[in-house]
């Protein structure tokens, strides 16, 4: 998986082959789900109709897309319906498939000349946050970056400790002041250093619950300045980890997160335990925040860099 070089260079067919079927095993289980209940909702059917439409958004809901997206879709298909005046049910996959690639966004390349590439990392405990970061800086390493991490959620002694066994596993560096620890100290200390060694990306944990919405907002804002004393455009990413077998939940999560910080990209995991893929339509529509990676296995190598068309095509085709 490259995430420097992904945008601007052709991956090998190898690693092509290799990813696509990660990706397809990854969304089985949704996979499954969403189309046997689209199967039962066109059977006997030839024209899309309302009965068919309203069949259509249950079982977009049932796949956790969402109940806004799921009458953004449909509204999307009425309109295509109204328009062309007839379309049969064996076109529908293919609207389908248009209407929600159309809804979600491919992630921005990282710039290479910006050194360090600081990314910040938020989310509830128990998302994989910290496998994410680990599998992150093994993904960066592997291209030949160097990467530093910052244990920055320093409310729980686990979050520092499980950090500190990636950070051995991977072989890059981290920065920590031990549990109860100012967490903005040991954010601007993993800047700095990233910043006089030359380092090129820095990954900052912060932590994944704080008392309440605004101790979260306080804490949040204040990392990020502390790092704007070392480098003035840190962080250059505010990646949002969520669980994908959560479904719904994971929205609230985002909303929750997208109201404390500037969130710009997000990290969807374990979308390989569960049949709720469809929650990743959901949030890329909502908060108009590009998926940026997608876990898609417990593998080391199974964190993808998100492209939509493939998303699309292993959800209806895999």
């Amino acid at each position: 998986m490259a995430l420097f070089g992904i945008f601007g260079k052709r991956k090998e067919a190898a690693l092509q082959a290799e990813e696509k079927l990660a990706l397809d095993s990854g969304l089985e289980r949704s996979r499954e789900g969403f189309l046997s209940r689209l199967t039962r909702a066109v059977a006997g059917k030839s024209v899309v109709d309302d009965a068919v439409l309203d069949q259509l958004e249950e079982v977009l809901v049932g796949s956790d897309v969402g109940v806004e997206t799921t009458l953004l879709i449909i509204d999307r298909i009425q309109q295509r319906v109204k328009r062309d005046k007839y379309v049969g049910t064996s076109e529908l996959n293919g609207i389908l498939r248009q209407e929600i690639a159309a809804l979600m966004k491919d992630p921005a390349p990282i710039d290479p000349a910006i050194k360090p590439y600081v990314i910040m990392v938020v989310g509830v405990n128990g998302v994989g946050k910290t496998t994410t970061i680990g599998k992150l800086a093994h993904a960066f390493k592997k291209e030949g970056k160097s990467v530093l991490l910052g244990a920055a959620d320093t409310f729980r002694a686990a979050a520092v400790d499980q950090l500190r066994i990636w950070s051995e596993r991977v072989g890059v560096p981290l920065v920590h002041q031990g549990m109860n620890a100012d967490p903005a100290a040991v954010a601007y200390d993993a800047v700095e250093s990233a910043k006089a060694k030359g380092t090129d990306v820095v990954i900052i944990d912060t932590a994944g619950r704080l008392h309440n919405k605004v101790n979260l907002m306080t804490e949040l804002t204040k990392v990020r300045n502390v790092m704007r004393k070392v480098v003035p455009d840190a962080p250059h990413e505010v990646l949002l980890v969520l669980d994908a077998s959560t479904g719904q939940n994971a929205i609230e999560q985002a909303r929750q997160f997208t109201k404390a910080t500037d969130v710009t990209a997000l990290a969807l995991t374990k979308i390989d335990g569960t049949a709720k893929g469809g929650v990743a339509i959901g949030i890329s529509d909502q908060f108009s925040i590009p998926i940026k990676y997608l876990g898609v296995g417990e593998g080391i190598d199974h964190l993808q860099v998100f492209d939509k068309q493939a998303f699309v095509d292993a959800l209806f085709e895999g």
